[in-house]
């Protein structure tokens, strides 16, 4: 099995979603055969998302890592709801971390189950820094324990 993670921004343009999948597509053929691929990914809007689907497109399996019980209620917008059930609704495995309330240490400890069972990480990302928990830490934390990282931010893309 070769297991990809992802990590990336959230706020990615409408414009940019067909350049970045297209990049991940990219990136996922090369990962070999595709009936060896799992996606592990936490389906939040933009490039959670759109790796996942890029990787059931693929003809992978799509693992789900939930920050906590409450994460589709509380943080899943109207305008992403209908991907994010359709998603959940094909993934292999759903895996809720033990928070009752998303937050700050639910995607911290989220982000650490992705990065902790990969064998690579993309990252679609623009390489600004961000707060503690957003794509760059992830990216910090990936690289800090010898994860091989592949950023993704193709030329055009933007954050809305």
């Amino acid at each position: 099995m070769t297991r990809i993670g992802v990590t990336g921004h959230m706020n990615i343009t409408a414009e940019s979603v067909s350049l970045v999948y297209a990049e991940i597509a990219r990136l996922l053929a090369e990962a070999g055969d595709p009936a060896e691929l799992v996606g592990v990914s936490c389906i939040a809007r933009g490039a959670d998302s759109i790796f996942a689907q890029a990787v059931l497109d693929a003809g992978g399996r799509l693992e789900v890592v939930l920050p906590s019980r409450n994460y589709r209620q509380r943080k899943v917008k109207p305008d992403h709801a209908e991907l994010f059930d359709t998603l959940i609704s094909r993934a292999d495995t759903v895996h809720v971390m033990e928070f009752d309330d998303a937050g700050k240490e639910a995607y911290e400890a989220a982000n650490a189950a992705v990065v902790g069972t990969c064998d690579r990480l993309i990252a679609v990302w623009d390489g600004q820094p961000s707060e503690q928990g957003g794509t760059g830490t992830v990216v910090e934390l990936a690289r800090d324990n010898n994860l091989p990282v592949d950023i993704v931010w193709p030329d055009g893309a933007a954050r809305s």
